[in-house]
């Protein structure tokens, strides 16, 4: 067991980990002896979680979730999600068992997951390849809550891997929005597209996978100085994401989705 179990400082916010806290102690009584671990990854694990973050965490058993088990872990998530802080509502994560931790198995993809937002609830989610990022960030950098250190359940993931993964990111995800443009007609979710375009450039270009701020930086420094306003624009966009997208700036996220594509185009 990680020296974190029990142990009131998980983060360095106290309304994160109160969050925390809840959904461990929820998640140990329904799991039992089936619980093998719990972690978090995503910008909590990287250094870049700010008050718009979510918080990213991973559940890891012994066997698949299904029928009562999963019932009962739905209704742990109705419940924190109406708690009264803004942290219930931007809890975003898996219940993966430890075969499908391991290493991406096209036989094993489907398991549980919510997202952050209200009256959200946990669903049974098919996860391709681009489930390889999760295992990267959890692997390299994850924070143990309690069980065994990541590093002991899942195999090293190449650079090639990862910038495999990219693909059916950018081609089943980003490139819709260029036929839907009402998807990011506000700040918030276009302004997501821009900083996670410019990580995946970032994975295609170097094979590993880093912040969103540092991947942006990189970018604006040797990449970007057409979208280097637009980069910054979006930094200020995610603090206000009802607000609605100029069409300048949706015009320029279409253009780097066009941009990240081309990258891609040389790989199969």
């Amino acid at each position: 067991m990680s020296s974190n179990e029990g142990n009131s400082v998980l983060t360095p916010f106290p309304e994160v980990n109160d969050v925390l806290h809840d959904l461990l102690k929820d998640v140990q009584r329904v799991l039992g002896g089936h619980l093998v671990g719990m972690y978090l990854e995503g910008s909590l694990a990287n250094g870049d979680f700010d008050q718009d973050s979510d918080i990213d965490f991973v559940v890891v058993t012994d066997k698949e979730i299904e029928g009562d088990t999963f019932s009962a872990l739905q209704m742990i998530h109705e419940r924190i999600n109406l708690r009264d802080t803004q942290w219930s509502t931007n809890l975003e994560g898996s219940y993966v068992s430890q075969h499908a931790i391991r290493r991406h198995d096209p036989e094993h993809t489907k398991f549980p997951n919510i997202e952050r937002g209200f009256g959200e609830r946990l669903k049974m989610v098919h996860n391709d390849e681009t489930w390889n990022i999760h295992r990267y960030i959890l692997r390299k950098c994850g924070i143990t809550i309690m069980g065994p250190a990541p590093i002991t359940l899942i195999d090293a993931i190449s650079p090639n891997e990862l910038r495999q993964a990219m693909l059916p990111a950018l081609h089943n995800w980003a490139a819709p929005i260029l036929g839907n443009p009402n998807e990011i007609t506000h700040q918030g979710y276009q302004s997501y597209i821009v900083l996670s375009l410019c990580r995946i450039i970032y994975t295609l270009e170097f094979g590993e996978i880093v912040s969103k701020r540092k991947a942006a930086t990189w970018f604006k420094e040797t990449q970007g100085k057409n979208w280097s306003e637009l980069i910054d624009r979006a930094w200020i966009g995610r603090h206000n994401p009802q607000l609605p997208a100029t069409t300048d700036d949706v015009n320029q996220t279409f253009g780097l989705i066009r941009y990240a594509l081309n990258k891609a185009s040389s790989f199969p």
